[in-house]
């Protein structure tokens, strides 16, 4: 069942504790009594930040979706997965984590409370949520048993076969970002190239226009050594699914 965000219904499934820990970590509405304000009835601090500048709200409202799309038992499982990397040197440490959010009320909170108190968890978890969520998965298998190059020579050479790859099959992916995480016994890689320049029609401080810009689209790999096998997702040629050199 798909999930509507809408920063309302985010307000309303936030307990008002964790959303004044938000807002004051932003010196934002000191002035508003969150202790007073009914539980799921946040009408004081919808109001309240309808009044605040677009300047101020977009990056926030990015966040919330962030936060709204890590509430629910996936997103639970990638924060989970996420730690355990962090703490794979301190498993008390882990264990500790693990029991603190489990005994909060709901997904909804230990996803707030993740962002708010283990922000280093947070890019590594949205990135494996967003992984687990996509369809079109392809499967490469019978590759040799070899670790995987994560570090900043491998990514670069990876980001290279990619670009190279693109700007010679589609005239696109001229730059290439390529960012490495481990998951369990997996190594997860998210590539960002270049696309084609696109213009979009956008309100920025309250002028509608036509803006260019030069978006990236995403490749992923995830890799096993234990099993040999890369699995690709990428909504385009199944070439692609070749393992680069950077990979092996």
């Amino acid at each position: 069942m798909t999930r509507h965000y809408s920063t309302r219904e985010f307000f309303r499934q936030m307990p008002n504790a964790l959303l004044a820990r938000y807002f004051h970590a932003r010196e934002l509405f000191h002035d508003l009594d969150f202790a007073a304000m009914l539980e799921s009835k946040p009408e004081e601090l919808f109001t309240a930040w309808l009044e605040l500048p677009d300047g101020q709200r977009k990056p926030m409202d990015a966040e919330f979706r962030e936060i709204f799309a890590l509430s629910c038992e996936k997103g639970w499982c990638a924060i989970r997965d996420e730690a355990e990397w962090h703490f794979r040197d301190a498993p008390e440490s882990f264990a500790a984590f693990i029991q603190q959010l489990s005994a909060l009320a709901s997904h909804s909170e230990r996803a707030i409370v993740t962002f708010l108190d283990h922000n280093p968890f947070w890019k590594g978890a949205t990135l494996f949520y967003r992984a687990d969520t996509l369809p079109y998965w392809r499967k490469r298998k019978n590759l040799p048993h070899q670790p995987a190059s994560v570090h900043e020579d491998g990514r670069r050479e990876l980001a290279d076969s990619i670009r190279n790859y693109f700007h010679h099959t589609e005239g696109r992916g001229n730059n290439c970002a390529v960012e490495a995480f481990r998951r369990g016994g997996l190594d997860y890689f998210f590539a960002y190239p270049e696309d084609y320049s696109q213009q979009s029609i956008e309100w920025v401080d309250g002028q509608f226009d036509r803006r260019p810009h030069n978006p990236a689209f995403e490749v992923i790999y995830v890799y096993s050594q234990r099993e040999g096998s890369l699995d690709l997702n990428f909504r385009g040629s199944k070439n692609v699914v070749e393992p680069p050199q950077a990979m092996s």
